[in-house]
């Protein structure tokens, strides 16, 4: 089974960008969609982003369009947040998760992936 470990978070001021990284190991990462979700305090769980096992397919909450890629590289066991235009709303733990097999219907809930990250704390303040 695949383990995943996040990275990359911080504080930034609203406008920036950051960028998370979520590297795997233990499993060949190619055979795992993988998605970002974020949690912020006195919250549930929410969906931000998915791409399926080679990239070929990426969903977006809409809170994310426009201004997050989501990506990965298999060659690195690494998929990848690029956020920009970041806003305090994007405060936030936001985790990896991972789903051996083919995209699910329900890519957007949480109980769709069975791994996941201990989250990284992504703070957009001024």
């Amino acid at each position: 089974q695949v383990q995943v470990v996040e990275s990359g978070g911080g504080l930034v001021q609203p406008g920036g960008s950051l960028r998370l990284s979520c590297a795997a190991s233990g499993d060949t990462f190619s055979n795992y969609v993988m998605g970002w979700f974020r949690q912020a305090p006195g919250k549930e769980r929410e969906f931000v982003a998915v791409i399926t096992r080679f990239g070929n397919t990426v969903y977006y909450a809409d809170s994310a369009k426009s201004r997050f890629t989501i990506s990965r590289d298999n060659a690195k066991n690494t998929m990848y947040l690029q956020m920009n235009s970041l806003k305090p709303e994007d405060t936030a733990v936001y985790y990896c998760a991972g789903r051996r097999g083919n995209l699910s219907g329900t890519y957007f809930y949480s109980s769709s992936y069975g791994y996941w990250g201990q989250g990284t704390q992504v703070t957009v303040s001024s």
